[in-house]
């Protein structure tokens, strides 16, 4: 069975995630271990015990959740449940590199919290201090209708592409309320705050940008094991080099889920796994196709059910 591993970005974190893969399985105990040492932070104090605000703060939540997305690659691998391709959802796709083999765990630890950082220092240049939504979801409107509302806007830039009529916005404070108004004149049936405290996928993160390109000159992208799907592109990243690449892209660059969607779809897997907290990945998935498996693994009590 030709299986593919989803893994979730920000925005899916909660309180206590992971805590029961931690009591149930020797090998989320110890990507934990492995975060709280290489990050020299309490990870386990963060995510069990941190409230919604805490986990929402962008440092916080990047390696936050990558703990967790790690934890359940690894306690899936341990199970005998590997990948053959694998993607991931702006964040998430940083797991991704992981799986593939791009880097190991421990790099990516080490960059998604540099990265985290660097775009919430970033975000509160842009948005002010103690801004907790810089993104906002906009439902019933299509691509071409949220850029077309929100073209002359300042502050406003489209994200990520996460269904045909789920486009996700950034901006600042005053962007977001003038294209709110903009995108309900235009016919959107909701538009919604979301968790994230930084204005990602969009040029206001130009600088975390930068700062982060000094960071990876220094990592070597080895070439992928199996297939990685890039957010960047919607398509396939054929070499270390260029995910590489792609990953610094990532920050400033809209996230073209529907497209990676397609091209997943087209590499004819039997099973579809999101690999992480959340069920956003999945119920997107199952939007655009009935023909596949689609399966929930962010908890002791789904993988229980995936492994029988």
């Amino acid at each position: 069975m030709k299986t593919c591993f989803l893994y979730p970005g920000q925005g899916a974190q909660f309180p206590a995630m992971g805590k029961d893969l931690f009591e149930k399985y020797p090998a989320a105990k110890d990507m934990f271990k492995l975060a709280s040492d290489v990050l020299e932070r309490d990870m386990e104090a963060l995510i069990f015990e941190g409230d919604a605000a805490v986990l929402g703060r962008t440092d916080n939540t990047q390696p936050a959740i990558t703990v967790v997305n790690l934890a359940v690659k690894n306690v899936l691998g341990s199970l005998g449940i590997n990948s053959d391709g694998c993607a991931g959802h702006s964040l998430g796709e940083w797991a991704a590199y992981a799986d593939a083999g791009v880097l190991t765990d421990e790099e990516v630890l080490k960059a998604v919290a540099l990265r985290g950082k660097y775009m919430h220092e970033a975000g509160e240049k842009a948005c002010g201090e103690g801004a907790d939504s810089s993104m906002a979801a906009v439902i019933g409107l299509d691509l071409e209708k949220v850029e077309a509302a929100i073209k002359s806007i300042d502050g406003a830039f489209m994200a990520n592409w996460n269904a045909p009529t789920q486009i996700v916005i950034s901006g600042t404070q005053d962007g977001l309320e003038a294209a709110e108004g903009a995108l309900k004149e235009a016919g959107a049936r909701r538009v919604i705050r979301l968790k994230v405290s930084a204005p990602c996928h969009s040029p206001l993160l130009d600088e975390a940008k930068e700062k982060f390109t000094g960071y990876l000159d220094g990592l070597t992208f080895k070439d992928p094991s199996k297939s990685l799907y890039s957010n960047v592109s919607g398509k396939l990243a054929s070499s270390g080099a260029e995910a590489k690449e792609l990953a610094l892209k990532q920050i400033v660059s809209s996230v073209l889920w529907v497209d990676e969607e397609k091209s997943i779809l087209a590499d004819g897997y039997d099973i579809i796994i999101e690999a992480g907290p959340g069920k956003v990945l999945s119920g997107l998935m199952k939007s655009v196709t009935s023909d596949i498996l689609v399966q929930l693994c962010g908890t002791a009590e789904q993988i229980e059910t995936v492994t029988g």
